[in-house]
């Protein structure tokens, strides 16, 4: 008899089909540029610019150049020009553009040159390296631009929109689970605000402030050497003779919230008049020193980096020696650098000077730096040459690049 051949039952051969898809777009960013003493910029000579801070879009950076001389030697000054530069390293970058000179009478007539809402002929612009640029030589006839709207109190407003263009797969995906942000840190707070199982008081002034060993030992190593192991281990109140209460109160609340207090304006900013030793991120910084919160150190060096100007770098210099801040130590440095001779005319620099000679010696070693950089062709402008220039009646940042 011969075997039965059992046959494997059919298989189903039909599978369902994938997709994807391909998702060209822009991702878009904006920087305002203000122009003051423009009276002042004129007459720098063609070709040559003032230039924005450089701003982050798309992984790229760049920065807008304004000549109020024009750029074009032909224009004979007639016109003033702006471009946008790429001021990154960049193979290719294709973008999106638009420029926009503000009406500051309120009328809202703003002059825009725009690549955006329009159709392209040959696509988005292309920048091929460094330095290339998209822009107007003839952006505004000069003689109109100074009896127009658009320049009040010597002041001109640029606003600048880079679109970078991406490609990305979107994938499509059966499910999804979204994940809420960490409450950790709100779990840790309301420990502290109801004083739950606190078992230590610290006397601020004759404030008090509950609060519990475990958790100030598992932040600062100062905290742990202060109730784990060493003498004042059973030791159940604290006098603290160095800090205000609302100091000691904004460093607790970071101990057990990881965050700085977003309901305490004077966290993030000072008083216009005080002094940058009498701001709280300051005394913050101090204290973070003390009891060796790094977090908390890079937390209040980023706040007072914002603040920095010619008036307050070399105050704010010495706050960051004294206290260990190292990047912004390092961006006092630099900015005082780029901004010397306007640096050297401040109040600061001769208390600077006369009480800091070692960072006196540290600057110039950043201006040694910065001009080697320049004999190689990495700066276009010395920095010694800035001893004949300055920065601006308000103290702020004033670069010319040409």
């Amino acid at each position: 008899m011969m075997p039965e051949i059992v046959r494997p039952p059919e298989m189903d051969l039909s599978i369902s089909p994938t997709s994807s898809r391909s998702v060209t777009e822009t991702v878009n960013g904006s920087h305002k540029f203000v122009i003051q003493g423009y009276s002042l910029a004129k007459g720098m000579g063609i070709g040559k610019h003032i230039a924005s801070d450089n701003f982050t879009v798309g992984g790229y950076q760049w920065a807008v150049y304004f000549y109020p001389d024009g750029k074009n030697p032909e224009d004979n000054t007639a016109y003033v020009s702006v471009f946008i530069a790429l001021a990154s390293e960049g193979t290719d970058v294709r973008a999106l553009f638009e420029l926009t000179l503000v009406d500051q009478s309120g009328k809202g007539k703003h002059k825009v040159h725009s690549h955006f809402d329009r159709s392209l002929e040959s696509g988005p612009y292309t920048l091929k390296y460094r330095g290339s640029m998209w822009g107007y030589k003839r952006f505004f006839r000069r003689v109109a631009l100074e009896t127009s709207d658009y320049l009040k109190d010597d002041c001109l407003k640029i606003n600048c929109t880079v679109g970078v263009v991406v490609s990305l797969m979107d994938c499509p995906r059966l499910h999804s689970i979204q994940v809420p942000e960490s409450d950790m840190g709100l779990h840790f707070g309301m420990l502290l605000e109801k004083q739950e199982g606190s078992d230590v008081i610290f006397d601020v002034a004759g404030e008090k402030f509950h609060a519990h060993k475990l958790v100030l030992a598992a932040r600062s190593p100062v905290f742990k050497t202060m109730f784990y192991g060493g003498p004042n281990e059973t030791l159940n109140e604290v006098v603290i003779a160095d800090l205000e209460p609302k100091v000691f109160k904004a460093m607790l609340h970071f101990i057990y919230k990881d965050a700085l207090d977003d309901d305490d304006p004077s966290v993030s900013s000072g008083s216009p008049e005080a002094s940058v030793s009498d701001t709280l991120a300051a005394k913050l910084l101090a204290a973070a020193d003390k009891y060796g919160l790094g977090r908390l150190r890079l937390m209040c060096e980023s706040q007072l980096c914002k603040d920095i100007s010619v008036n307050s770098v070399s105050s704010t210099l010495a706050l960051a020696d004294c206290f260990h801040a190292i990047e912004l130590k390092a961006a006092c440095l630099r900015f005082a650098a780029e901004n010397l001779a306007a640096v050297m005319r401040s109040s600061g620099f001769e208390h600077l000077k006369e009480n800091c000679p070692s960072l006196q010696s540290e600057l110039l070693k950043i201006i040694a730096g910065c001009e080697e950089e320049c004999s190689s062709g990495g700066k276009s402008r010395s920095v010694w040459a800035q001893l004949s220039d300055g920065g601006d009646s308000n103290g702020r940042r004033v670069r010319q690049r040409t």
